[in-house]
């Protein structure tokens, strides 16, 4: 039984999912998660827990937004945070990724898709939880056949 790898891409009004394939070859976005208050984590922590329960999750990726100079800002720490918290609630491994070039490309792939511009945000975050994860697979994948 193969466990599946979820991909989060923590924003401070919403929280993009993406969840691996049993083989751990591709991502999906399934899901962005609202959030309501920034500073208030417990249903957005609880929404994921259930996500984690139904796809059955064995590994979480964390997009780590750092500056383009390498330094981390308030984001970064507030996705370290997060990390934390998501450790000692779901017991899972949690590995942060860097995020810096996924908004980057999520737009690019929006912009060929040819979703218009006025509803690139709704999709934005879950695309880019897909590319943090797809490029922690992708990486996974590449460091085992070595």
């Amino acid at each position: 039984m193969s466990m599946r790898i979820m991909g989060l891409d923590y924003g401070s009004k919403t929280v993009g999912v993406a969840i691996s394939d049993p083989l751990l070859v591709t991502a999906q976005g399934i899901e962005v998660i609202e959030r309501k208050e920034e500073n208030k984590l417990r249903r957005t922590l609880a929404r994921i827990e259930e996500l984690i329960a139904e796809y059955e999750v064995g590994e979480i990726v964390l997009g780590l937004p750092r500056n383009m100079n390498h330094s981390l800002g308030i984001r970064a720490e507030l996705s370290l945070e997060l990390k934390e918290k998501l450790e000692r609630r779901t017991g899972l491994p949690v590995t942060m990724w860097d995020e810096r070039l996924t908004t980057v490309a999520a737009d690019k792939a929006m912009m060929e898709a040819g979703i218009r511009r006025e509803h690139r945000k709704e999709h934005a975050d879950r695309i880019a939880a897909c590319f943090i994860l797809q490029g922690y697979l992708d990486y996974r994948k590449n460091r085992e056949s070595i």
